[in-house]
């Protein structure tokens, strides 16, 4: 599956299929939650986060790979991710585009 964050594949035709998206919502943990807070006292990277955060990225984007593939599709086009707050200490990532079958 190929993915990309433009409207277009170099050299190649396609039709699209339609939109497709993957989503998740992590938690830290309270090892996590402990070290980012000590952490944010002294600054720096709070990389129990970012660790999560990556985590949350990957899941999402197998998610929307999945659909796609459901659909026949043979690339995803302009791929966006976009994450929120749900509530203290979880946030949610999500990854959408559009699934297109070569032609």
């Amino acid at each position: 599956m190929f993915i990309v964050n433009t409207d277009y594949i170099e050299g190649t035709k396609f039709e699209m299929i339609g939109l497709v998206f993957g989503s998740v919502v992590q938690s830290k943990n309270i090892g996590r939650d402990i070290g980012a807070g000590l952490k944010s006292i002294v600054g720096g990277e709070l990389e129990g986060y970012t660790e999560m955060m990556e985590e949350a990225r990957e899941i999402a984007t197998e998610r929307m790979i999945k659909k796609a593939e459901s659909l026949g599709a043979d690339a995803v086009i302009n791929v966006r991710y976009a994450t929120s707050a749900i509530m203290q200490g979880a946030s949610e990532v999500m990854v959408y585009g559009t699934a297109v079958k070569y032609i």
